[in-house]
């Protein structure tokens, strides 16, 4: 009701109009927060007791705790009450705690401030030019802006909000592994929003039948939990489309691996070629998922396969690139890959062997990690100060 009313009456209104009868009035309802989240926990709490995966909790200080815990409320990722059962009842905070929650909260705050708010503005201004404005290279520009904003900010909040955890001795799992590193769709979401992907899989696809069917059957489950998965994010069709359009992928690329015959190991260039594939695919459902109608959208698809109809000298491309966008860019396409995970390793054998993004910095408690996270700490607050509020893009949803 409070999510989707007002989008509900609206398509209802849309009908009733071209059947000649007074619309509805389109309710306001303020959308509480965290409403997605606490939403998703109160469910697989219910059906984990359910299933006897859990037991219930008899304390309802201790169930509220878990529906409103305060650190990931707002944007996750999505805790499963029998992964957490446990700390709720007994927990220690550690110095180690201590010291990795704040280092993860620090790297958190400098990834949302110091690249995502940055790379933010020339996104938020090229989807915003109409349609008729659009240039290829704006287009692009624009799309690869967003692209880095909403790993950075969204990977940025579960990095707070797990440091935040650690800090009161509770242990959150991680909710990214460089999703834009992926070969494929479905590799991509096995490193996107993992709380999420692994919630849609556990209390709807699986329920659904899963793969267990025939394979007509599995396709209509996929494309089922993308359109939920669409829907859950907001009440709009652009966020339906943005789902269906990865629910049609994941089916082809399941029919493709049915279809073709075991391959071997694939060579460097197969391995880039599968990179590409899989992030043009992803850039291509950003588009879905930010632009405000299906219309824009197209504009926005549009320019970018090089039918837009801006002209170049309207809207330049420079206005856009300065040396600061330059600089988070940059930063923003080494920090989305495991290049820094991979330095840690060689620095300090077992460091980033998680694969999570603060323990893949390998910060060392030494004078140099200490004052590197001291200097990104300082710029993120120096940044913050300077700026105009800017909240989570996941806040939203």
């Amino acid at each position: 009701m409070f999510k989707y009313a007002g989008f509900v009456v609206a398509d209802v209104n849309a009908g009733l109009a071209l059947a000649g009868f007074m619309p509805v009035a389109v309710p306001s309802i303020a959308l509480p927060i965290g409403i997605s989240f606490f939403t998703f926990h109160a469910i697989s709490y219910v059906v984990d007791v359910k299933r006897g995966d859990a037991v219930a909790q008899k304390g309802p200080v201790e169930a509220a705790l878990y529906l409103l815990l305060f650190p990931q409320l707002i944007a996750g990722p999505i805790i499963r009450y029998r992964d957490i059962a446990a700390q709720l009842a007994s927990r220690a905070v550690t110095r180690a705690d201590l010291a990795d929650g704040a280092r993860r909260f620090i790297i958190g705050l400098a990834k949302k401030m110091l690249v995502a708010n940055i790379v933010a503005g020339p996104a938020d201004r090229v989807f915003a030019l109409p349609v008729a404005e659009l240039t290829a290279p704006l287009a692009w520009l624009g799309v690869a802006c967003y692209t880095l904003q909403i790993y950075f900010d969204f990977s940025g909040y579960s990095d707070m909000a797990i440091g935040l955890g650690r800090l009161f001795g509770f242990h959150f799992p991680e909710n990214f592994r460089y999703p834009y590193v992926a070969t494929s769709v479905q590799d991509f979401w096995r490193r996107w929003h993992i709380s999420l992907s692994s919630w849609f899989r556990d209390y709807v696809y699986v329920p659904l039948g899963g793969s267990r069917g025939s394979s007509k059957r599995t396709y209509v489950n996929l494309v089922t939990v993308f359109f939920l998965c669409g829907l859950w994010h907001g009440a709009s069709w652009t966020f339906v489309a943005w789902g269906l359009f990865h629910g049609v992928f994941l089916v082809l690329e399941r029919l493709r691996a049915e279809r073709a015959p075991a391959e071997s190991a694939p060579g460097r260039a197969a391995r880039f070629g599968r990179h590409a594939y899989a992030l043009l695919v992803v850039m291509v459902g950003w588009v879905l998922f930010r632009a405000d109608t299906l219309a824009g959208a197209g504009g926005m698809l549009q320019a970018m396969a090089g039918f837009g109809r801006g002209l170049p000298t309207t809207y330049a491309v420079s206005w856009y690139v300065t040396p600061e966008l330059v600089l988070a860019f940059g930063c923003g396409v080494v920090g989305a890959t495991p290049v820094l995970s991979a330095l840690a390793c060689r620095l300090r054998p077992g460091s980033g062997a998680d694969g999570h993004v603060g323990g893949a910095l390998g910060w060392a408690p030494s004078a140099v990690g200490t004052a590197a996270l001291a200097v990104l700490l300082g710029a993120s607050i120096m940044l913050s100060a300077a700026r105009t509020y800017s909240p989570f893009i996941y806040f939203r949803f």
